[in-house]
């Protein structure tokens, strides 16, 4: 499993590396720098997009509906704990605030 993992993070340096390659900007003017901007946005964006196809591309190839309910089941519980301990704490903070024993 951990082998998966170091799969997809190379897979994602590597991607991230030939495109990083090819974005060579040349020095503009300051009044250019807007649309430097815009470029360095959208090929942050077109990084972001490369990486994430591959990442589902490899997910699809590698699923494993065990896996996948284990973590369903794992993200719910947690999300019910997290939900009941953040409403512990706002009432905790609301009877601070308010100056009620």
């Amino acid at each position: 499993m951990g082998t998966r993992y170091f799969l997809v993070g190379f897979l994602i340096l590597l991607v991230l590396r030939f495109g990083a390659q090819g974005a060579h900007v040349p020095q503009q003017d300051e009044a250019s720098s807007p649309a430097l901007l815009t470029q360095v946005q959208e090929s942050l964006l077109g990084y972001w997009d490369t990486a994430k196809a591959a990442a589902h591309k490899l997910y699809k190839k590698t699923y494993l509906p065990i896996v996948d309910e284990k973590i369903r089941d794992i993200y719910s519980k947690s999300t019910a704990a997290v939900t009941t301990y953040a409403g512990i704490i706002t009432d905790q903070v609301f009877s601070m605030l308010s100056g009620e024993d």
